[in-house]
């Protein structure tokens, strides 16, 4: 992200709703994770992988000491020769129960057999939350919805961003040196500048 693309960012946190939406979103996440203890799937779309949500989201949960945060990532093409924590195949989705949370990323139509797979975990009392595509049946299925629509003033990697610090952020009064929100999100205006971290 450039110099430009940075002020932007702050211009438009300062002049929308995204920090008070995104906190929002984050913390049905949080509470779910939380409240449920099951812990957290996420999983994109076979052209979109949500890689860099799923590292924050492992940072966040060490930062915050809510461990309950960092995610499983399921990946579509996912083989038995990959990492482990990369091994995770959507049968894990077909798998999971009550009090498990799964969050969807897709900024386009996730496709029929990712959307069979959300729905029947839906059924079995999986808490699904969406981010990205308002695509009319993902939307029905989820408990919670942040839509980043195309043309929107923030693209969906800079709002995985916002969601991952505010997932992260504790609801009781923040400790003397813990950064708030407002504040973390400037310093990550800055941060965005650098290279994107390498693949884990």
């Amino acid at each position: 992200m450039d110099a430009v693309r940075v002020a932007l960012l702050r211009e438009v946190l300062a002049g929308t709703e995204w920090l008070g939406s995104t906190r929002r979103f984050a913390g049905a996440l949080r509470g779910s994770v939380v409240s449920h203890g099951g812990g957290l799937l996420l999983v994109g779309t076979p052209e979109y992988e949500p890689w860099h949500l799923a590292a924050h989201l492992v940072d966040e949960a060490a930062w915050s000491g809510t461990p309950e945060l960092a995610p499983t990532l399921v990946r579509h093409g996912a083989r038995p020769t990959d990492p482990a924590h990369l091994a995770v195949g959507l049968g894990r989705i077909e798998a999971a129960g009550r009090g498990e949370t799964l969050l969807v990323v897709a900024p386009r139509e996730p496709g029929a057999p990712l959307l069979e797979r959300v729905h029947d975990a839906r059924r079995a009392g999986v808490t699904v939350l969406a981010l990205g595509s308002r695509e009319r049946e993902l939307a029905a299925m989820a408990h919670e919805l942040l839509e980043v629509p195309d043309g929107s003033e923030l693209d969906l990697d800079t709002v995985q961003h916002l969601v991952s610090a505010a997932a992260g952020e504790n609801s009781m009064p923040a400790p003397r040196g813990r950064r708030r929100l407002r504040d973390r999100v400037s310093r990550l205006a800055d941060q965005l500048t650098a290279p994107p971290p390498p693949r884990w």
